[in-house]
């Protein structure tokens, strides 16, 4: 069976799956090609590669791309995109193919919503209705994703893990305890060389790239109504524009927030954290939701998409743009340490019921074989 895996740019969640996935599926002796951004190639080791990304050069390099998957396309069972960019252009490329060899089945995989203010609202909603009927089979990683593909005509439409590789060896680690935790956080802490700082406060986590769809902006605002004091440390990169914007409201509103970039050490920023905090505007099945589950670290997440499933039952849900209700979410967890021990081992004990690569790379294999034989 040749596979290929078509993603654009991507620094996060959805290469670091499409990694993983082109890996298990190799070991299981599929050929995997993966096409995609020279960005995104830069950032994760997907074996066996093509830079042939349309948007990455001008139009005539662009068109040379558009040919060069075609020719691969041809000689492929299976085109499997990723997000929604690559689904339009899955679906586009390979129409007509078949006097080049033959079409191969079209699966999508979304991986993140269309939001509301993004802009070309109707364009889109007619690029996801055409991907909608064209793909042989549209999964996605969330509930709504799937009804929405459904309600936009997919013939079929399934529920996708997107499973972290970091969670097993996270589970394999005993929880830390308080003495633990404390060590590490200080030590970490201290890694920043913050001007002002007391080692000893509780820590608040968030992992998360600077970006619209994260709704860091509303962190900030929680952050500054939080009444237990405690440091809060923002994990990761993105937009410096924004970032500029959200270092002058902290320093305008006073709130305990540090944004120390992307770091190696994000696992053990988690183990040391009383509570992660996620408020984004909406997230399917973020990788880091789950490490921190199995890291027992309590998690506060607004209630979108698919944390609701995620969340639910292992954390505390709150609405989405509510920086009140995230304080006071982040409150009764640092304010009670039963609550804190509870949830840590509901957080476990769910992690540990995920999905893992293994068992991912199984279903997959399912239904690109199912798929083959569709007519």
């Amino acid at each position: 069976m040749k596979v290929i895996m078509l993603l654009g740019r991507s620094t996060g969640g959805i290469g670091t799956h499409v990694a993983a996935l082109s890996t298990e599926l190799r070991d299981r002796g599929v050929d995997v090609i993966v096409v995609t951004d020279p960005l995104t190639a830069s950032r994760f080791d997907f074996g066996a590669v093509r830079l042939w990304w349309p948007g990455s050069a001008g139009l005539v390099r662009a068109a040379g791309n558009i040919w060069l998957l075609r020719r691969l396309a041809s000689t492929s069972d299976i085109v499997h995109a990723h997000g929604h960019q690559s689904a339009l252009l899955a679906t586009l490329s390979t129409l007509g193919i078949i006097g080049l060899g033959h079409r191969p089945k079209i699966i999508v995989t979304q991986h993140n919503a269309v939001l509301e203010g993004a802009g070309r609202q109707r364009l889109k909603r007619l690029a996801r209705r055409w991907v909608a009927h064209q793909a042989d089979l549209v999964t996605g990683v969330s509930r709504d994703l799937v009804e929405e593909a459904l309600g936009f005509g997919a013939a079929r439409a399934e529920l996708a893990a997107v499973p972290s590789p970091k969670v097993p060896d996270l589970l394999a680690q005993q929880l830390a305890d308080g003495p633990t935790r404390a060590r590490t956080r200080s030590g970490l802490l201290a890694s920043l060389a913050l001007e002002q700082q007391n080692l000893a406060l509780p820590l608040v986590v968030t992992i998360s790239r600077i970006a619209a769809q994260k709704n860091l902006p509303v962190l900030v605002g929680a952050a500054s109504r939080v009444r237990n004091p405690c440091n809060w440390v923002v994990l990761g990169d993105g937009d410096p524009q924004m970032l500029a914007q959200l270092q002058v409201q902290v320093r305008a509103s006073g709130a305990p927030v540090h944004f120390a970039g992307a770091r190696s050490d994000a696992d053990q920023w988690l183990r040391a954290a009383e509570v992660f905090v996620l408020p984004s505007q909406w997230e399917g099945q973020p990788l880091v939701v789950q490490e921190a589950m199995a890291a027992g670290t309590p998690v506060v997440a607004t209630d979108v998409g698919g944390l609701h499933d995620m969340v639910l039952g292992t954390g505390l849900l709150v609405p989405p743009g509510d920086p009140q209700e995230i304080a006071k979410a982040i409150d009764r967890v640092l304010g009670d340490a039963g609550l804190r021990g509870d949830l840590a081992a509901r957080g476990r004990k769910a992690a540990a019921a995920l999905p893992d690569g293994s068992d991912t790379a199984a279903q997959w294999l399912a239904w690109y074989s199912e798929t083959l034989l569709m007519t």
